[in-house]
């Protein structure tokens, strides 16, 4: 499936960043055929009590006539999940070899994954977005406003400064209520080694955590017409290279890397999902349906 993607700058705020997840995930959703293997199933489950605060749209109105009490239409595969997104906002993610950099990607994945959790799901959804350290926080909620509070976080989001995972991990626990789930998305151009073993304590408490590496072609084989000088956008460390070193040396590095960081995540019980930014976004909506559906 063919997908177009508009720079946050041409939008129109938060409601152009709304209308792209709501065109991702709408276009996601009618290729599944409304599958009731990813809880997208109108089968009726049960009745909950209402409290307030509950959606009204959700309330059984013949039963209110007939009892005078309020009761919330439940479906089959409706789990009140709490999905929690982890952004980071550093500077390495302003790289991008065409119309879309990784933070831009960053900011659709994030916004059509809370579009699919509220409006799919009707799961609570938070997120929190650091560098070195944390900018922003908006807590889990279900309540009404939140996807605009989630997409108004997303676009104030700027990259910025160097990555530190172990302050958003600590952050992240000190506010941790309930179990639930928990999305990474990065660049991940840390020691798989260090980078893992910060995450973990997250999976001990009973979370689901999945990494969505975010990566541009061209980090990965980037296209030199002769000797160049690469600069990390982070460190501002510099390194003379040929093309043939970009060929072959700098390739296998990376490969070397992405195949340890995804083979010790796997192992470590969590999720890792490779999204290059010239790829739609279906295999990471994918990812976290599969991963709500084993939570049911």
């Amino acid at each position: 499936m063919e997908q177009r993607f508009l720079k946050p700058s041409i939008l129109a705020g938060i409601s152009g960043l709304e209308l792209v997840a709501k065109t991702v995930v709408d276009g996601f959703v009618s290729g599944l055929h409304r599958s009731p293997d990813f809880g997208f199933s109108q089968e009726f489950a049960e009745y909950a009590a209402y409290t307030p605060g509950d959606d009204l749209r959700r309330v059984d109105w013949n039963v209110y006539a007939r009892t005078e009490r309020l009761f919330l239409k439940r479906f089959r595969g409706e789990t009140n999940s709490v999905l929690t997104i982890l952004l980071d906002a550093s500077n390495s993610m302003q790289f991008g070899s065409h119309a879309v950099n990784k933070m831009d990607y960053a900011r659709y994945l994030a916004a059509s994954l809370f579009y699919l959790a509220i409006h799919g799901q009707r799961d609570a959804a938070g997120l929190i977005t650091f560098d070195d350290e944390i900018r922003n926080y908006v807590r889990p909620s279900t309540r009404q406003g939140q996807l605009h509070r989630l997409l108004a976080g997303l676009e104030q989001a700027e990259a910025r400064a160097r990555t530190d995972f172990s302050k958003p991990m600590r952050y992240f626990q000190d506010f941790l209520k309930r179990r639930g789930m928990v999305l990474i998305v990065s660049d991940f151009w840390e020691s798989p080694e260090s980078l893992v073993r910060t995450i973990e304590p997250l999976r001990f408490r009973g979370n689901e955590v999945v990494l969505f590496h975010i990566l541009d072609p061209e980090d990965v084989r980037p296209k030199l017409s002769g000797p160049s000088i690469l600069v990390d956008l982070e460190t501002e460390e510099r390194l003379e290279v040929t093309p043939d070193f970009a060929k072959q040396e700098y390739r296998g590095k990376v490969e070397t890397h992405l195949a340890d960081l995804r083979d010790r995540t796997r192992a470590a019980g969590m999720g890792y999902c490779l999204l290059m930014t010239d790829r739609p976004l279906d295999e990471a909506l994918r990812e976290y349906l599969t991963l709500r559906g084993g939570r049911n």
